[in-house]
């Protein structure tokens, strides 16, 4: 019998790798989307004649109701959220309720009409904060120090507290930072690579940065939804860091994506006070011991091979346009 997934956020960069990933496997892929004029549908428009489209929106319990019942879904995974972490500064009450209380709703429609489904919540690294220790793992204690980190706490708590209250299984992915060339621009891997496939091009001089000294352990979204999807196929829930293992930092990504184009760094990035953030997360790096041991995954693209396929995709894009 073919297996039914519904994927909140299939239109952001883990949802259309998480969707490819499903199809492969024989599912019946359903992907939530909330009603626009126009459908930000770039980064799944090679799949959408494979897959099904639904409309709701995570600040709406009434539509998350109806697509529930709807598809009466084997799988949820809940990627959908405020998810860039310098918005959320702005738009603090935002990404409260789109990113944590939004996924308590997803967690309350399927209470209701699909109590027998398999949860998976996006967790972040982010809810780390500035950790007490080094690396981070399941147990390390939380210390968020954004917005976007606290909302993160809250939905990772409260399915923590849906699984023990009423039995309902749902799992936590804890993931530390995953890229891929359909990150979007306004993260800083992305603004990166495009600047240097610019550069390159001499479409552009400069590039303004903020703090390069930050590290984070970077990894590709495709080995990620893997991690996601095995967190689904265990006997019980649990929850699990998804990371690499290895921190980087940003200086050294700058490096090796303008090192890709032949170009030295030094020559066009600009350190610009207007990037750094009001309580920043210097250092993180987690410890995916667990999710090795106990779903045999591990990582299958480094770090290096990660900046070089974001920045030849970039240049092949400009170059085609």
């Amino acid at each position: 019998m073919t297996k039914s997934a519904l994927i909140t956020g299939i239109t952001g960069q883990d949802g259309s790798y998480l969707a490819e990933l499903l199809l492969e496997k024989g599912y019946a892929v359903y992907g939530l989307v909330r009603h626009l004029s126009t459908p930000n549908i770039s980064r799944i428009e090679h799949i959408l004649d494979k897959i099904t489209l639904v409309e709701g929106d995570l600040t709406d319990q009434s539509s998350l109701d109806a697509v529930v019942l709807e598809v009466k879904p084997d799988e949820v995974y809940n990627l959908a959220a405020q998810s860039f972490v310098g918005t959320s500064w702005n738009q603090p009450i935002l990404t409260g309720d789109v990113t944590g209380v939004g996924a308590v709703r997803v967690l309350e429609s399927l209470r209701h009409f699909c109590k027998d489904a398999k949860i998976y919540q996006a967790s972040s690294s982010e809810m780390f904060g500035k950790p007490k220790e080094m690396p981070q793992n399941e147990n390390t204690k939380f210390n968020p120090r954004t917005p976007y980190g606290c909302a993160k706490v809250y939905a990772y708590l409260m399915s923590i507290n849906y699984r023990e209250t009423y039995g309902m299984y749902t799992s936590n992915g804890i993931l530390y930072n995953h890229e891929s060339p359909r990150r979007g621009l306004d993260y800083v891997t992305r603004k990166v690579t495009d600047g240097a496939a610019r550069i390159y091009y001499g479409m552009t001089k400069e590039l303004h940065l903020g703090d390069l000294n930050a590290k984070r352990d970077w990894g590709y979204t495709g080995d990620y939804v893997e991690a996601m999807w095995l967190m689904l196929q265990q006997d019980k829930p649990d929850d699990y860091v998804v990371a690499t293992g290895e921190a980087h930092s940003v200086r050294e990504f700058v490096e090796l994506a303008f090192f890709e184009v032949g170009l030295d760094w030094k020559k066009y990035v600009k350190i610009d006070k207007k990037f750094f953030r009001p309580a920043d997360v210097e250092y993180l790096i987690g410890d995916p011991s667990k999710a090795r041991q106990v779903l045999g995954w591990k990582p299958k693209v480094n770090f290096e091979e990660l900046v070089k396929i974001m920045v030849r995709a970039d240049v092949e894009r400009l170059e085609s346009e």
